[in-house]
Parts: structure tokens; C-alpha cells; sequence
């Protein structure tokens, strides 16, 4: 089984600017829940602040109990595209990371090798430097309110059923000024106008955070590209 969550932008990794990597997919069909721990929810990347090394975190099993735990029949994967600028040909280095039992992991990037127990909050670091990882419960980042965004994409939906939006010729929505109102006021707003308020409060995930030099990963330029996969073995 394979879990893939693409990222939604790039890294200017060499350029002094730093644009973050993220998505969600925190609704899945039952196949993907059956394995929460190859379920991915989050991706998230970012340059440290003197631009020498990428962060990269990768969130599994949506609503983790306190019990929760990695699991070592999945090899959990982060693949980073790098390039001289956009849409330029990309070479593609990959951070795997596999856990040896409950309790320890052991992760690849590049030259870099690290094992050991990475609960602590310093994580692990490979004997050269190059590479740190952390692994365990984390409260879930993502900030979504779901009747909101239900409320809106049925309104959607059903506006373009009742063929009152029209498109351009590339398809994409032409929304008058009211509809852009109304939508916007649903996805602000919870049921029946209340207040907007996160679904995902008080709920945890599994969280995998690794820091990797950028020179082991900019091999074909300073544009960088992420995604992350999670593979069961």
C-alpha cells in the first residue's frame, strides 16, 4: 500500500526566501483508515532561518490516541525535487525512514545515517550532523472549521447544478460579487452562523520531523519541490 500527499508549492531554498509546504487530507475512504499509521494528514516544509538546512515534517493517524504508536511495517518516505528554477528539469533525493520496533527508527538521507529512540525533543543526529529526526505525539496542527467548509461546498455544488455560474475557457469559476460573499460567509461561520471554531482542537497525530542539511538535498539546484509517501512493507 502506498500513501501519497503532494506538496502545494516550492522551496526557494538558495535564495534567501523561504515558502512553506503544506497540505491536508484528513478525510479518507476506510482502505486508508484501516492503516492510520500509513494514513497520511500533513506535510510541512521550511528553511531554518540562516537557510543551511530544510525542516520537514510528515503528520499520520488523524485523532491519535495517547497510546499511539508508529508502525515498523511502513517505511515512511519524503521525496524533495530540486532544480535551477520553476519547471526546469529536477533531480529527486529521497529521506526514508523506517521503524526498527515501537520504540526505535532509523532514517537515510543522502551520505546520512542515524538510528536510535527519537522521542526526545532534540531528536536523534546522524554522527556527522547532517541529519536529525524526531517522532512522536503531537497535537494536530491543522486548523479547519468542517461545517463551514461543508456548508460551502455544498452551496457550491448546488450553484453550479442550478447553472448559475458560468466559466472561463480555462474552467475556472466566474463568481459575482455576492456569491463570493455568501460563500465566504459560510466557510467563516459554523452551523447556523456561529462562530468559527477548529474542528481538529484537542485531537493528536503522529508526528515525524526531520531536519536535513539542504546540501544533501539541492543536488540539481536551490528550487526545491516536497512530497511524502508512507509504503507498507
Amino acid at each position: 500500500m502506498k500513501r501519497y500527499l503532494p506538496s502545494l508549492s516550492v522551496l526557494l531554498a538558495g535564495s534567501g526566501i523561504a515558502v512553506s509546504v503544506l497540505a491536508a487530507d484528513h478525510g479518507d475512504a476506510p482502505a486508508a483508515l484501516n492503516e492510520p499509521t500509513a494514513d497520511i494528514t500533513d506535510i510541512y516544509a521550511w528553511m531554518t532561518d540562516d537557510r543551511s538546512k530544510l525542516n520537514l515534517v510528515l503528520g499520520v493517524n488523524s485523532n491519535a490516541g495517547p497510546g499511539a504508536a508508529f508502525s515498523n511495517a511502513v517505511t515512511y518516505v519524503f521525496s524533495v525535487s530540486s532544480s535551477q528554477g520553476y519547471k526546469q528539469p529536477q533531480q529527486s533525493t529521497r529521506v526514508l525512514c523506517k521503524f526498527i520496533d515501537t520504540t526505535n527508527i532509523e532514517c537515510w538521507a543522502g551520505n546520512q545515517y542515524v538510528v536510535g529512540n527519537p522521542s526526545s525533543p532534540q531528536g536523534i543526529v546522524s554522527p556527522e550532523g547532517g541529519l536529525r529526526v524526531f517522532a512522536g505525539l503531537r497535537d494536530d496542527p491543522f486548523f479547519l472549521e468542517y461545517t463551514g467548509f461543508a456548508n460551502t461546498t455544498k452551496a457550491a455544488v448546488d450553484a453550479v447544478v442550478a447553472d448559475q455560474v458560468t466559466f472561463d475557457a480555462q474552467g475556472c469559476a466566474q463568481l459575482t460579487p455576492g456569491q463570493q460573499t455568501a460563500l465566504v460567509g459560510l466557510l467563516t461561520h459554523g452551523a447556523d452562523g456561529a462562530p468559527p471554531s477548529n474542528t481538529f482542537a484537542g485531537q493528536n497525530i503522529l508526528a515525524l520531523v526531520v531536519q536535513v542539511d539542504k546540501s544533501l538535498v539541492n543536488v540539481g539546484g536551490p528550487v526545491l519541490g516536497v512530497s511524502a509517501s508512507t509504503h507498507s512493507n
